[in-house]
């Protein structure tokens, strides 16, 4: 029996060793959260949005340049124009019921109120709205990359203390198996250790398991392959800031932004144009009514437009802006509310935890007195395996617990970090 149970403290004691690593791969989480962020499939809709709006952008500049329009038309018509008289010895054509023109016409733009570059300043804005919300949907990811990151720091820690529990099952085999060998124990009292080795066995695999699986995750953010191997840094203690820096608030900003273009666009679109224009063509008639032949012709000169139908709707329009920039206001009022709101909440999350801890150590002393009397009782024959086991069971919930409260602590403040925009 001592042989057995020499050989399954041995087994246990390679089953819980840290395998040898040739090397070791560590990630803190601000370069997890980085990574996960540049190499998200989203980004590419940067490139994308540049693109469109560097387009959109080279299409109304394209309104500086002169316009050139090609148009023709043929037409017949019931009546022409003919003289009333008849001049003695002249012969007066009369025109041809079917008429052609075929012509070429350039503007030049001289004045437009500033509708083009506005036009540009209005593409810009669109584009950075855009920009913006797609930095809201990147930030997002943050958040589940921070999730994984502290589960397996948890799962580390757990992991950790199943080596401690081991040890204290282990020497309380060390003890039994004297006793047994002495015949002063039973050899059940071996069994029920072994089994508890066993049963520690199951959750280090289920926790390797669960480590596994979220590692892979993690590396499928940060576009990597991490193995058992990979160690995360446990971050350091997150400051306490009341400032609010998400990205949602840019957001708003912009599109703040955008409709101010849009509506000094709306008055621009509504200022007098002057340009140079000039049409040069080939019809019958041409600018000779009484001649019925194809000839060329030009003209050219300076024209003025004033758009006043525009003004029927300006003020409405200018309106219906306004109103717009209220909504965004609101969703603004709404999300700073729900931030505030989801800030004090994890306060007091992290004023829980820090409370809890600060009695953690206390409790696992006390534990540690009675698992370390225990176990003396358990040598003498004073107390049997089961009540050994009781002893050192609550000592490792102390543990844990302890273990749990660290990681939902630091979790807590990171957690108010990226409510807050600061992670």
């Amino acid at each position: 029996m001592i042989k057995h149970t020499a050989l399954s403290i041995c087994w246990c004691l390679l089953l819980f060793q840290p395998p040898l690593r040739a090397q070791t791969r560590s990630l803190t989480l601000r370069e997890t959260c980085s990574l996960a962020t540049a190499n998200y499939p989203l980004v590419k809709q940067y490139d994308l949005i540049a693109q469109s709006a560097k387009y959109a952008t080279e299409q109304a500049h394209a309104g500086y340049l002169p316009q050139i329009n090609v148009n023709g038309q043929a037409t017949y018509q019931s009546a022409v124009t003919q003289l009333p008289i008849q001049l003695p010895g002249a012969d007066v054509p009369s025109l041809s019921n079917d008429q052609y023109k075929l012509f070429g016409e350039v503007n030049q733009s001289l004045y437009d109120g500033g509708r083009i570059k506005l036009q540009k300043a209005a593409i810009e804005a669109a584009a950075e709205v855009e920009q913006q919300a797609v930095n809201v949907a990147q930030y997002q990811i943050k958040e589940r990359v921070t999730q994984l990151f502290f589960g397996v720091l948890l799962l580390d820690a757990q992991l950790a203390q199943i080596g401690l529990l081991v040890n204290d099952i282990q020497a309380g085999m060390a003890k039994t198996g004297a006793a047994i060998a002495n015949g002063t124990a039973l050899k059940s009292t071996g069994s029920l250790l072994e089994a508890e080795l066993l049963k520690a066995e199951q959750h280090n695999i289920a926790l390797q398991t669960t480590r596994t699986a979220y590692l892979h995750m993690l590396g499928l953010f940060i576009n990597q392959q991490l193995d058992e191997d990979t160690v995360l840094e446990r971050p350091e203690a997150a400051p306490s800031t009341a400032a609010i820096n998400r990205p949602e608030l840019g957001w708003y900003a912009q599109q703040q932004s955008s409709i101010d273009v849009d509506r000094k666009l709306l008055t621009a679109k509504n200022r007098p144009r002057l340009g140079l224009f000039m049409q040069g063509g080939l019809g019958r008639p041409a600018l000779n009514m009484l001649s019925n032949d194809f000839e060329a012709y030009y003209y050219g000169g300076i024209r003025l437009a004033i758009p006043l139908s525009g003004f029927y709707t300006l003020k409405k329009e200018k309106a219906t802006l306004d109103i717009r920039k209220k909504i965004i206001d609101v969703q603004k009022d709404v999300f700073l509310f729900n931030t505030d709101l989801a800030m004090k909440q994890q306060n007091t999350e992290i004023a829980k935890y820090a409370k809890l801890l600060a009695r953690d150590d206390k409790i696992i002393a006390l534990r540690s007195s009675v698992k370390a009397a225990a176990l003396a009782q358990l040598e003498n024959g004073i107390i049997n395996t089961a009540d050994y086991l009781r002893e050192v069971n609550a000592e490792d919930h102390a543990r844990l617990a302890k273990i749990q409260h660290e990681i939902e602590l630091l979790k807590a403040q990171y957690d108010r970090q990226y409510t807050a925009g600061n992670l």
